[in-house]
């Protein structure tokens, strides 16, 4: 008899105007502590990254990362489910590893996956779409919050290069702030030209 694995793919960053968008795919194993887990907007940074720790101890899990060009060039929707495509791919690179940790048989293992949105990325596994439902399946809150965990990290990152961009504040994200230094001093290296502003 076969077990049957879900794997949770959800992205971060669709709405900013500057920077990446990062997707998430994680499978949880039987033991994890659920407790950790919620949306990953409805917990607090600190929570967040601990939350994050454990997932990557624990869980299989993978991260994809589309920049800002690639975003402009084939759109943030397509941009966003090649995020979670990657992220799965690296998931799987690690699979048989994480499966031999945990005594599973890998040969033994169907896996599947729930994407958060309308969309299905293409991957090599059964895929459905549900919007919200990283507020629903452990494994896509799983997956929200190490997408955002990793995106937040790249634009603290950013905001050491261009600090007069505020990103370690708002993350890319169109704030009235955001939206008013663009217009005053220019796009900055990372905006997504193809935004209104």
């Amino acid at each position: 008899m076969s077990l049957s694995l879900v794997c949770g793919l959800d992205e971060a960053g669709r709405g900013p105007l500057a920077g990446p968008v990062c997707a998430g795919a994680v499978i949880l194993p039987d033991d994890f502590p659920l407790t950790c887990l919620n949306d990953s907007k409805k917990l607090s940074v600190k929570k967040r990254e601990a939350a994050e720790v454990i997932i990557k101890e624990k869980a299989c899990w993978g991260i994809g990362i589309v920049d800002h060009q690639m975003i402009d060039k084939i759109n943030i929707l397509q941009a966003s489910l090649y995020a979670m495509k990657l992220a799965f791919d690296m998931l799987m690179l690690h699979f048989p590893e994480w499966c031999k940790k945990n005594r599973i048989d890998v040969s033994d293992v169907s896996i599947s996956a729930i994407a958060d949105g309308t969309f299905c990325p293409d991957i090599d596994a059964a895929c459905r779409c549900e919007p919200k439902a990283d507020g629903t399946y452990p494994a896509v809150m799983a997956a929200s919050i190490i997408a955002k965990t990793q995106r937040d990290r790249i634009m603290t990152d950013y905001d050491l290069q261009y600090p007069q961009y505020g990103y370690a504040r708002h993350k890319g994200y169109p704030t009235a702030e955001h939206i008013r230094i663009c217009r005053e001093i220019g796009p900055s290296p990372i905006q997504r030209l193809s935004f209104k502003y």
